[in-house]
Parts: C-alpha cells; sequence; structure tokens
C-alpha cells in the first residue's frame, strides 16, 4: 500500500504521516526539512524560487527510487512530486517569480519522472483554511516561515482544490483539518484509518 499525504503548508501532514506510520509499521518518507535554498527562497522569492523548485524536485525523485526498491512494504509519503510541480512551481511561475523558460525546463524534467513512477493507491488531502494553518505554523515555530504572507497561502489553498478538483486523476480522500484534528481526537485517525483500507482493498 502507497498512500502519499498532500496540502498546504502547516497542514499536518508530516504529523499524520509519522501516527500513520506508526499504526501500520510502515515506512515514511518525509519531505525534505533542510532544503539549503528554503530560508534563501523566504527571504527572496524571485531570486530564489527556481533553485528551491529544482531542488526539492530532484529530492522527490531520489526519494521515489527508494521507494521502487522498497518492494511490498506499506509506505506512507509526506507530499508529493505531483504538488511540486502542481502547487508550488505553477503558483511560482503565475506570480511571475519563475520565468516562462525556466518553467518549462522544469516541467519537463517532471513529466518525463512522472511517467516513470507509481501513482499513490490513495491520495490523503489535508484541506484547511488559512487561519488553521496560520495558527499551525506559527505553533511549530520555524524561523523560516516567519515570513509567509495569508495571501502567498492562500493562493496556494486556490491551487490545491483545483489540483484535487480537475487535475489529479487518482483515489483521494479529503481530511477537513478545520473540524477533524487526528492530534486531539484518536477517533478521527481510526476512521481514516478504515477509510483507507476500504479504499485499497478495491485493487
Amino acid at each position: 500500500m502507497y498512500v502519499a499525504i498532500a496540502g498546504n503548508i502547516g497542514s499536518g501532514k508530516t504529523t499524520l504521516t509519522e501516527i500513520l506510520t506508526e499504526r501500520y509499521g510502515a515506512k515514511a518518507y518525509y519531505e525534505e526539512s533542510d532544503n539549503p535554498y528554503i530560508g534563501d527562497f523566504y527571504n527572496d522569492m524571485s531570486r530564489w524560487a527556481f533553485q528551491l523548485q529544482i531542488s526539492f524536485l530532484g529530492s522527490r525523485i531520489e526519494q521515489t527510487l527508494d521507494m521502487l526498491r522498497s518492494g511490498g512494504e506499506v509506505i506512507f509519503q509526506d507530499r508529493t512530486i505531483y504538488e511540486d510541480a502542481h502547487i508550488f512551481a505553477d503558483n511560482l511561475h503565475e506570480m511571475g517569480l519563475i520565468s516562462s523558460r525556466d518553467f518549462a525546463t522544469y516541467m519537463k524534467i517532471f513529466d518525463l519522472t512522472t511517467n516513470l513512477i507509481p501513482q499513490p493507491d490513495v491520495l490523503i488531502y489535508l484541506r484547511a483554511s488559512i487561519p488553521t494553518l496560520v495558527a499551525q505554523i506559527k505553533r511549530r515555530g520555524r524561523a523560516y516561515e516567519t515570513n509567509i504572507d495569508e495571501q502567498y497561502l492562500s493562493r496556494l489553498n486556490d491551487k490545491y482544490e483545483a489540483w484535487i478538483n480537475n487535475i489529479y486523476k487518482g483515489r483521494v480522500l479529503i481530511i477537513d483539518k478545520d473540524v477533524d484534528d487526528f492530534v486531539a481526537d484518536p477517533t478521527v485517525v481510526d476512521r481514516i484509518c478504515e477509510q483507507l483500507e476500504t479504499m485499497t482493498s478495491k485493487e
């Protein structure tokens, strides 16, 4: 079983990955936390946007190759390669922070890669409002995230909704993070697991 967890910055992807990995005794793949460009990017987005996205894409390709070697294990992945392209890179291109030439190069690499890798059996999408995202970002206190503004988060939320509703073709389990707090309420995790098992049993 290969399950990927998608969602905006601060939606709780890493926390849910940790919870489900422990529950299933699974293997986890986390988003790169020490990306060498991320601090520079939040300080000067136009200067570092393309470098950041290429770096994340390379990290995700590396992860995927390792996943392919892992055989029949249960796998949970914190953020997907699809989000790198359809949410973050596309948003930065629309904002004028990645040039059209650079974006075309990025998408060429993305398309080549995604034609060679498996799609998740289930994608869990953590939907969250801006107040929920801001509260969780403040709570975790990462220094490089202090400059993220609400308009940027809102643009990403719009991208996520468009991607889930119009682009992504696989099975999707949507969790409303404003309502379903899987940290405070363990029954939410039980329900997520039941839904996952129902969806993957349809193979």
